[in-house]
């Protein structure tokens, strides 16, 4: 199992190519950032954010957020050169749009070495793949591009997301089998807060880690949403207390309000814990 075992509830895209975007980004509350060179930079700005992302990484300044680089997918101009230039960069892993199939993360590797890599999952083959992706040795995340899956599809915008849970699902599944990070795609309309809501919530029920985002002002509702609750936290500490109580006592279970607790409820409570201490950790930087 790979499991990253850090916050990764907030997913900030950062353009490559806006000093004063990337210069904001390092005092902002987000628990990583995926810094872009693909869609959020114009063609002709591509090389000159090649050296701009570089630079700012190597200022530094970003503290313990992870530093994800996206580049352009290997088959466009660019993509060989993002793939070499990652190399050399301040960065934590790198990102690469459209994975079908491993031989992708394969052929990326080949440039990168044992950088770690990210897959966006965007395409309705990938999601078919996404058992094979996941398992990569080098795989570390995966991020849910709907916007690109919804356009592959077909699909009409529903506030549910009811036709583009079949890819969530399987892409969520392929995750959690081999023990990486599951990352929800973007909200677009950054100023409905009421909604992005509603789909952060959908998306922490349905198991991801955290979202993507493309506007600051949707860091805290992600950040909240990902976080446990104050009653979570309450009644992951009873469970556990209960529980080794009850083991103290020869028994194998214990009832905490009215409901059995065994051991598969005290790792969940155990893992709650840790998230709530890992947060805590980032956030006092």
């Amino acid at each position: 199992m790979k499991n990253l075992s850090r916050p990764l509830r907030s997913v900030l895209y950062i353009p490559g190519s806006k000093p004063r975007a990337l210069d904001k980004a390092r005092g902002l509350p987000t628990d990583a950032i995926i810094f872009d060179l693909e869609d959020a930079v114009a063609p002709d700005e591509k090389p000159g954010a090649r050296d701009l992302l570089s630079q700012a990484l190597s200022a530094g300044g970003y503290g313990e957020r992870l530093k994800i680089v996206r580049i352009n997918d290997l088959s466009t101009q660019w993509g060989a050169e993002d793939a070499k230039a990652v190399c050399a960069m301040a960065a934590d892993a790198v990102l690469l749009p459209k994975v079908t199939s491993p031989e992708d993360l394969e052929a990326l590797a080949e440039i990168t070495g044992d950088l770690p890599l990210w897959a966006m999952m965007e395409t309705p083959v990938g999601m078919l793949n996404a058992a094979a992706i996941a398992a990569h040795p080098l795989c570390q995340g995966m991020v849910m591009g709907t916007n690109d899956l919804a356009k592959d599809m077909g699909t009409r915008f529903r506030s549910d997301r009811m036709p583009l849970i079949t890819g969530l699902g399987l892409c969520l599944l392929a995750a959690k089998a081999h023990g990486v990070a599951a990352i929800d795609g973007v909200y677009n309309a950054f100023r409905d807060e009421d909604g992005l809501a509603m789909e952060c919530a959908q998306g922490r029920d349905m198991g991801f880690d955290g979202k993507t985002l493309i506007h600051p002002a949707q860091l805290e509702i992600a950040n909240a949403a990902f976080s446990p609750t104050a009653d979570e936290i309450d009644l992951a500490r009873r469970q556990i207390a209960a529980y080794d109580d009850a083991i103290a006592k020869g028994e194998a279970v214990a009832v905490v309000d009215g409901r059995i607790v065994e051991n598969l409820h005290v790792a969940t409570a155990r893992e709650t814990l840790a998230k709530m201490d890992a947060i805590a950790t980032l956030s006092a930087e």
